[in-house]
């Protein structure tokens, strides 16, 4: 069948088969195609909605070909640079930076919150303790609805804001159990005269036998990285999070489902796998080597951790945490194989003509993957940071999503199956 096009013109007068254009406060400008398939018989194809505007949003702003992040329209090198990741959770959920007040009373909340029910932890030891954090994460969370019924009324504002917090609050507890149940060490529970980083650091390497002393470079840098991850518009977990809720699933069951999605290597998982391929390297002198298979189209091998689908020039979260993987490599003083092959990397291939060419930049999960391991976080553990930073987004975009009445999410298909046809009746199944 020969393929057919439909001609679109841009006016600016409506006309009987004219489609609006909604303006964006930035980026670039939507064609409302709602009544597309009422007027016209037409569905819009768009696999992967990469041209798609799914939703409207005012909370994270990413301009791709410039290298711009805008968390509420604060530039991510400066929230990452002077502001702390329970401001920026603020700022994500209600839309303004808090005072000293509300920041006060913020940390309040989740300190309020950040404990887990002891019938919660009781969970962990159905899982196998080898079990991928991931795995369990997505478990525990989603069998929080069956604690917090005082929250299940989404209808009621309050009720959305306390359950947000609760998720944002325990998260880290969360994450750390999976942790210390992997390696058989005693759950450490929340230290409420530690900060949101520092405190997650004692409950993922405090003993119950001695005093934790939080190191504050470390800290600093842990808590950059939680900013850095917090948001980034529409993406799958985020998309997924979204659709969740528009059936009215109640929280829990949402973030989960964001948790789930966040674990594919090709997501949340990217900087486990940047990891994975400097293991495989092996040795620095092995890297001339893996660049040319790199480079060889019919050679499976790519670098991980080069390259962005959304930035096209840099990304603006790489140059953030890549000073803070310098800070604390340097403070630490840590002589690690796999970071001097990542470090040599990432020097031959920014001069690399290919790489330049092809805009293969390290992206943050490049320096986030080494950054962790300098800090002592085991590899598997890098996706359950990334979540447990990625919440604050999550109930954000839920929270924004309950104050609208667009109803379920229901993507469209172009079929392309048999078409109809009948059944032959029950002698066929007959031998």
């Amino acid at each position: 069948m020969p393929q057919k096009f439909v001609n679109a013109a841009f006016s600016p007068t409506a006309t009987d088969g004219s489609l609006p254009v909604l303006e964006g406060s930035l980026g670039p400008s939507a064609v409302d195609i709602q009544t597309l398939h009422a007027r016209h018989g037409l569905l819009a194809y768009d696999p992967g909605f990469r041209s798609t505007a799914s939703c409207k949003s005012a909370i994270t702003f990413v301009d791709g070909d410039n290298g711009v992040l805008l968390y509420r329209g604060y530039p991510i090198e400066e929230l990452a640079e002077q502001s702390s990741f329970v401001a920026v959770a603020y700022l994500l959920m209600h839309g303004e930076l808090p005072d000293a007040k509300q920041l006060q009373d913020f940390e309040v909340s989740i300190h309020r919150y950040n404990l887990l029910h002891e019938q919660v932890l009781s969970f962990y030891r159905g899982f196998r303790r080898d079990a991928h954090p991931m795995a369990v994460m997505v478990g525990v969370v989603g069998a929080l609805s069956a604690f917090y019924h005082d929250v299940m009324d989404i209808h009621n504002p309050e009720n959305r804001m306390r359950a947000a917090l609760r998720l944002v609050a325990k998260m880290p507890t969360i994450a750390a159990a999976c942790y210390t149940y992997s390696i058989g060490r005693p759950q450490r529970y929340p230290n409420n005269k530690l900060s949101f980083s520092g405190n997650f650091l004692q409950m993922m390497f405090g003993l119950p036998t001695e005093e934790y002393v939080v190191d504050p470079i470390l800290a600093r840098a842990l808590d950059r990285i939680f900013i850095l991850h917090a948001d980034h518009e529409q993406n799958a977990s985020t998309s997924t999070v979204r659709l969740a809720a528009s059936s009215g699933a109640n929280p829990f069951a949402c973030i989960a489902a964001g948790i789930a999605s966040l674990w594919g290597p090709a997501h949340g998982g990217a900087n486990e796998a940047v990891l994975k391929m400097l293991g495989e390297i092996g040795k620095v002198e092995n890297i001339p080597k893996a660049i040319a298979r790199a480079k060889d189209k019919n050679d499976a091998f790519r670098l991980m951790g080069f390259g962005h689908r959304i930035y096209k020039n840099f990304d603006p979260r790489a140059r953030v945490i890549q000073q803070s993987a310098k800070e604390v490599l340097g403070h630490l003083g840590i002589d690690d194989p796999l970071l001097e092959i990542a470090m040599r990397l990432e020097e031959i291939a920014l001069k690399d003509d290919y790489f330049v060419a092809r805009k293969l930049y390290p992206n943050v999960d490049f320096y986030s993957g080494i950054l962790l391991r300098a800090m002592g976080f085991p590899m598997n553990m890098f996706t359950a940071i990334f979540a447990l930073a990625r919440t604050a987004g999550w109930v954000s975009h839920w929270l924004e999503l309950q104050q609208e009445s667009h109803g379920i999410d229901r993507p469209r298909q172009l079929y392309v199956g048999k078409t109809l046809r009948h059944y032959p009746g029950k002698g066929h199944l007959q031998k």
